[in-house]
């Protein structure tokens, strides 16, 4: 009898891995064969848990990878609104070489520590656009100040609205709508003009839109981040974010 111990081993548990090979080597086997075989495989594994560790280290690899490559299709697909929008906040460089964009939420414990990696990186990079995404995920308290953000933008263009944006992410305990406001309030807007702005159907829209593209690109936590082609998820820190924007710069990937 001539085994095809991989391609059956892989039949037998579903390791991805080895799929390929699997349906036609295990056709090979009659219902007696089959059955024999089982008693020894699982002998073999139980014998040799690493190879399911490594198996499913595999697997999770495949996947991640798999991943990547739609999340890279996906930013490819939709680079227009995901770089250039009306509804994003573009601060640091409008015309840099490299963009930086960040999904986040004003009550994301990770995002407040995130923001002097973001700070820190427009300083040391003049040439690098940071486009921020409004993401509220973290409940109705998220998506009020989300709200009045994207309002508020109406009234503070670049440097102005990063004033306002640090401001409120770096905030201690819940944000919502009354602290976006005092916080609104205390830069000078026009608070009849913003309550105003802020019943606009587009802001509604905008956030919606910011929702599908997170959707399609697979995030679904803050914050993210998309370097040229690729997705970052969670906070890395400041030294990986700048070795892959510096990549870009260099040519054009966030890998070189």
């Amino acid at each position: 009898m001539k085994l095809h111990w991989a391609a059956f081993v892989a039949a037998t548990i579903g390791l991805t891995a080895l799929a390929p090979l699997a349906p036609a080597a295990a056709d090979e086997f009659t219902p007696a064969q089959k059955q024999e075989l089982g008693p020894i495989i699982r002998d073999y594994l139980v014998g040799h848990p690493e190879v399911l560790r490594e198996a499913i280290e595999a697997l999770d690899k495949h996947d991640k990878e798999a991943a990547q490559v739609e999340r890279e299709k996906a930013v490819s697909d939709r680079a227009g609104p995901l770089f250039s929008s009306p509804f994003q906040a573009n601060v640091g460089n409008p015309d840099g070489g490299a963009s930086l964009v960040e999904f986040f939420d004003y009550n994301c414990h990770y995002c407040k520590g995130a923001l002097p990696d973001i700070a820190r990186l427009m300083k040391d990079d003049p040439n690098l656009k940071v486009v921020l995404k409004d993401f509220p995920v973290l409940g109705p308290g998220s998506v009020e100040a989300a709200q009045v953000a994207s309002a508020a933008r109406n009234q503070l263009p670049g440097d102005r609205f990063w004033a306002f944006h640090t401001k409120l992410l770096g905030m201690h305990g819940p944000v919502g709508k009354a602290e976006a406001l005092a916080v609104a309030k205390e830069m000078g807007l026009d608070m009849d003009r913003l309550t105003k702005d802020m019943a606009n159907p587009q802001i509604q829209s905008g956030l919606q839109e910011i929702m599908g593209m997170a959707d399609a690109l697979q995030i679904n936590g803050t914050p993210s981040f998309v370097v040229g082609q690729e997705v970052v998820v969670g906070a890395v820190g400041y030294d990986q974010l700048k070795d892959k924007i510096d990549a870009v710069h260099k040519c054009g990937h966030s890998v070189c």
